[in-house]
């Protein structure tokens, strides 16, 4: 086993272990607000909204909260690991080891996934005893839920080397990732908006990832899978080559 590979495996076992030992904080609570959000708009909406012919509203639901989930604490884990090394200072001790950027970006990305696909499984677990659901192509929930959680995990790095405090990190994930995530579809399908409100839910990519999702359990969607998988894998690519970009010039990293 070469050097280089041991570092990288013992980066992804410590970002792993970090989220791991607070196991209440970053797995159990979002999946009690998930939770909270099914019995809130399940109980309201159920009977009074049919989103896709012969899909119960609560069955709508449930792929959208899984796949927020899987997004959201994707994004926590890889940031808030970042603000944390370093506001405390151990930051250095990831920059002196002969670590790759390639190496650094995979392994804080790959506990990113981890963690997100770790509460999305646990999501469905709580909520799928709500709902009748189906599984029309097993194939496109995998790809959509590794691939949006990889999308994020990557977001979570830029966000977490940009931000110089917990402020900043809040405000980007406020402003940026939460308002995203709500208005793509989560709860409703873009056919029920205006059609202004329909173009533009077309240029939000976290559309892409939760429709294309979601068409993994009903065979139905927005628009079509492919579609939504050129869109993510596009938006995948651009994002990792701004966050290798940063790590290779040591941006807000090495001062």
């Amino acid at each position: 086993m070469s050097v280089v590979s041991v570092g990288f495996r013992t980066l992804f076992f410590k970002e792993m272990l970090r989220f791991w030992k607070v196991a209440t904080q970053t797995i159990a609570a979002p999946i009690l607000t998930a939770m909270l959000y099914l019995l809130i708009f399940g109980h309201v909406l159920e009977g009074r909204v049919e989103v896709y012919p012969g899909v119960s509203y609560t069955a709508f639901l449930v792929p959208g909260l899984v796949m927020m989930s899987v997004l959201q604490n994707a994004f926590a884990n890889a940031s808030s690991s970042l603000i944390q090394s370093k506001i405390t200072g151990n930051l250095v001790f990831i920059l002196l080891p002969p670590l790759s950027h390639w190496e650094i970006l995979l392994a804080y990305v790959a506990a990113s996934v981890v963690r997100g696909v770790v509460v999305g499984a646990g999501v469905f677990a709580v909520t799928a005893a709500f709902a009748h659901l189906s599984f029309a192509a097993p194939l496109w929930i995998v790809v959509f839920a590794l691939l949006g959680a990889a999308i994020l995990g990557t977001l979570g790095v830029i966000a977490g080397i940009w931000a110089d405090k917990f402020d900043q990190l809040a405000a980007f994930q406020n402003f940026l990732i939460v308002p995203a995530t709500f208005l793509a579809g989560v709860f409703y399908s873009i056919h029920s908006l205006p059609s202004f409100w329909q173009a533009v839910s077309h240029f939000n990519p976290f559309f892409y990832m939760i429709d294309g999702f979601r068409h993994g359990f009903f065979g139905q969607s927005d628009i079509s899978p492919w579609t939504s998988l050129a869109v993510v894998s596009a938006f995948f690519v651009v994002l990792a080559v701004v966050a290798i970009n940063l790590l290779r010039h040591g941006y807000k990293l090495r001062h």
